[in-house]
């Protein structure tokens, strides 16, 4: 090989080195679905593909625990709801947040009108379908609020650990249950019953929101500024997705339809999902509000004997990714 040889193909190799995208993994909480949408979105549009980045996104479901997975090395970033992540924090992951998607939360509880509750006044005296696994903390904490003791007492409710379905409601195991404005509303709907026949609370509404679908990452790997450069550029790609998705709600569903390796998932839903979650990321550029994250760990800490977190977190959240990306 002549040295014009070697030198053009030393040239070609350090091109192709420059030009090699990096890789991140991201951790998603639960099955691919609109609640999703702004990451497959920037990945079907290219928007991780122009920061030189080359994503793959791992679905969640019931057997899946984003921090393990992170802790494990299997994710560089995780999608988790900010109860469960501080609970984790507190228990020894030092897990943080680097962004916040979403503003608003989803969660609500939907009550049959049929049942006698139409108010929280008509709270006591029922069974309530709760989640547990951490999403409990925002109705203990609500109950606290209202003055409801949560022991099945006759002044009180009677809690019932619903799973990820709408069967009690159906069947009149219990007067509400836990849905999100997303999707179980939308079951309890598709199946038979009309918003008519139900009254809803929003926990937004009742001030007892906790932050939702939030992107964390492994504190020790903030040390590196390469790391944090490589963050900024997944949160304003992935952000950017969010807003595309915003705006075009039924491309987005059906971009998260393609995604969906099951099959599980419906047109009808996924276009009905992305529109409900449209509205929890609108006003979001991806920075954490502060605000927010103190009536979090406020709701947390208050809700009631056995509060998620036993004490106010410390590092638990940095705006140096988004400061990198968006200033």
């Amino acid at each position: 090989m002549t040295k014009t040889m070697a030198g053009a193909s030393l040239a070609v190799l350090m091109l192709a080195g420059a030009a090699r995208a990096e890789d991140v993994t991201l951790q998603l909480k639960w099955v691919t679905q609109a609640q999703f949408a702004g990451y497959y979105v920037a990945q079907d549009q290219g928007f991780y593909e122009e920061e030189g980045l080359d994503v793959t996104i791992k679905p969640g479901g019931p057997d899946v625990a984003p921090v393990q997975v992170l802790l494990g090395g299997g994710a560089d970033v995780m999608v988790d709801w900010m109860p469960s992540a501080l609970a984790a924090r507190e228990a020894g992951a030092p897990v943080v947040n680097i962004a916040q998607p979403f503003k608003s939360s989803g969660m609500m509880l939907t009550c049959r009108n049929d049942s006698g509750v139409t108010s929280t006044a008509d709270f006591p005296g029922h069974t309530l379908g709760v989640w547990f696994g951490g999403n409990e903390y925002p109705f203990l904490s609500w109950m606290s609020k209202l003055g409801i003791p949560t022991d099945g007492s006759p002044d009180g409710v009677t809690v019932l650990k619903q799973g990820f379905n709408v069967d009690p409601l159906l069947q009149n195991q219990a007067a509400c249950i836990s849905t999100m404005t997303y999707n179980e509303y939308w079951q309890v709907i598709d199946a038979g019953l009309t918003p008519e026949d139900l009254t809803v609370f929003k926990y937004q509404d009742e001030g007892v929101a906790t932050l939702e679908d939030g992107l964390y990452v492994l504190e020790d790997r903030l040390a590196d500024p390469a790391f944090v450069e490589t963050m900024a550029k997944f949160v304003r790609a992935s952000m950017k997705g969010w807003k595309w998705a915003e705006e075009h709600p039924e491309d987005a569903a059906m971009i998260v339809l393609d995604n969906d390796a099951t099959g599980a998932q419906t047109e009808q839903h996924q276009i009905r999902m992305m529109g409900e979650v449209a509205k929890l990321t609108a006003g979001s550029d991806g920075t954490l509000d502060p605000a927010d994250y103190d009536r979090t760990v406020a709701t947390l800490l208050a809700a009631g004997s056995d509060p998620v977190i036993s004490k106010e977190p410390e590092g638990a959240w940095t705006h140096a990714v988004t400061d990198a990306a968006f200033q």
